[in-house]
């Protein structure tokens, strides 16, 4: 019998690969797996209580914040408040960064983002959900407080990565650049327990994602790969949260895609919170992810807390794919 490795247990014995191994990023992701177990427990018994459905107010973005949402946002901001390795968060249900308070005269290294609880709609249904975070060193001086330019760094500048997943079991998949590994939450003992470790997206699969009812408000090339996957018999699985359906790709092999429209010709996801995270956590196991324009996510400039983007992301030889169909049949000019 294998023996069970926490999650706790597991970050610390690789604390020795982050590139400053002091053990604040150690106490930040803890923190983080701490309140995933919060807000699991809330998800798991959101029928008994009051917090279903949609709160009376819009965030920042235009979207119905759910109840639970809001709940989810406040627990996750509690829980990085406790260590004092955090000096600051920005999440998309907030319209501006918030600075964080040292705590004991420590004052945090690292910035947090966060999209609390993506695919919320989803809950009433009973559908899986799930909470997606990045983590950035900080880039202005530790005496001073956070400001936004430490939340507007490139995707190529996130120390981790994660997400979890609220569903027939709670998973809390992370990567700090050295390989992607899952856990598994275990409620009997109440801990994340390691379940699969070093991921690898396959290079190909048999699925493709993307929210077919917009098809006739795509662009032209975008139709013609969709076309294409339908062709090959690709299966059309697309659930309405991204971290769900991003993480039967990593595991199954596929392509997520969420194109521009032309209600959203930049794009809808929202860079910070969703594509940097997820695409980080895709290429460290071995997958693309790149905008519908062929830029490389992780590279593009941030230029705002809750700017959009479009997004192909999954399977390396899909991807790639569908650079192919775009370069035939785009009229707009692409990136290299």
């Amino acid at each position: 019998m294998n023996r069970i490795v926490t999650l706790d247990e597991f970050i610390i014995r690789r604390q020795i690969d982050f590139p400053y191994a002091s053990g604040e990023l150690t106490s930040l992701l803890r923190d983080l797996g701490v309140a995933a177990k919060i807000v699991n427990r809330e998800v798991n018994k959101a029928g008994l209580v009051n917090i279903l459905g949609v709160a009376d107010s819009q965030n920042v973005t235009g979207d119905q914040v759910q109840k639970l949402d809001l709940y989810a946002n406040e627990k996750f901001i509690d829980c990085l408040k406790n260590s004092g390795e955090c000096c600051g968060i920005a999440s998309e249900e907030n319209e501006d960064f918030i600075p964080l308070p040292g705590v004991e005269s420590k004052t945090g290294k690292y910035v947090v983002v966060f999209d609390p609880l993506d695919g919320s709609s989803n809950i009433d249904v009973n559908v899986s959900v799930g909470t997606i975070f990045g983590i950035y060193r900080r880039t202005s001086e530790q005496d001073d407080a956070c400001n936004v330019n430490d939340f507007l760094q490139r995707g190529t500048e996130l120390v981790a990565a994660g997400y979890v997943l609220y569903g027939t079991s709670t998973l809390l998949v992370y990567t700090t650049g050295r390989g992607v590994n899952g856990f598994t939450l275990d409620p009997s003992i109440g801990e994340f327990c390691l379940s699969h470790q070093n991921i690898q997206i396959p290079d190909r699969g048999n699925y493709y994602s993307v929210n077919q009812g917009y098809y006739l408000k795509f662009d032209v090339e975008m139709r013609r790969y969709i076309d294409h996957c339908s062709d090959m018999n690709l299966r059309l699985r697309y659930i309405g949260s991204m971290v769900s359906d991003i993480h039967r790709i990593l595991f199954q092999g596929g392509i997520f895609l969420y194109p521009n429209t032309r209600k959203y010709p930049h794009g809808k996801l929202r860079l910070v919170y969703e594509c940097n995270p997820l695409a980080y956590i895709v290429e460290q196991a071995g997958g693309k992810a790149i905008t519908c324009q062929l830029q490389r996510i992780l590279e593009l400039p941030v230029e705002h807390l809750h700017q959009r983007a479009t997004v192909a992301i999954g399977s390396p030889d899909m991807v790639e794919e569908m650079k192919a169909f775009v370069e035939r049949y785009s009229a707009a000019p692409t990136f290299p």
